[in-house]
């Protein structure tokens, strides 16, 4: 999601901005800002009854994607493996485009990883009973023979 700084550019959740820079213009009324299915960043200026286009943004595959340094916060670093970037419009050249005003749901599924985390507390609960019943016949087994 973008917001708007103390200086009028458009940037992301984490305050940094967006590439290529988007500046908003003087007197410009936020809750008209759109974006386009190509990227099209526009917006109406008070006053106005036609928005204004401020903007375009780009997106950027890599020919490694997979060669990318995580650096947490949704953030990645070009590295030597990942490739240069190929910088597009959204919805261009391969690119994928983007959608205003949607929300990407989560690709985890909280159910299934509950039931996936109780799956892996039993396992280990029968390994520790197992590890704990072997040492109790071996100590059994050692008082035995004296």
């Amino acid at each position: 999601s973008f917001k708007v700084d103390s200086n009028g550019q458009l940037v992301n959740s984490n305050g940094l901005r967006v590439v290529p820079e988007i500046i908003l213009p003087e007197g410009y009324q936020l809750s008209t800002l759109t974006v386009t299915d190509t990227g099209r960043v526009s917006v109406k200026v008070n006053g106005g009854t036609e928005p204004v286009e401020v903007g375009q943004l780009e997106l950027y595959r890599f020919p490694n994607a997979v060669g990318l340094e995580n650096n947490g916060d949704n953030l990645y670093k070009v590295t030597n493996a990942s490739g240069e970037p190929i910088a597009s419009r959204p919805g261009f050249e391969g690119m994928g485009t983007t959608k205003h005003r949607f929300l990407e749901m989560s690709n985890v599924s909280v159910v299934n990883e509950m039931v996936q985390m109780i799956v892996a507390q039993r396992a280990y609960e029968f390994n520790s009973k197992t590890i704990q019943t072997s040492d109790n016949m071996l100590s059994t087994a050692v008082s035995l023979k004296r």
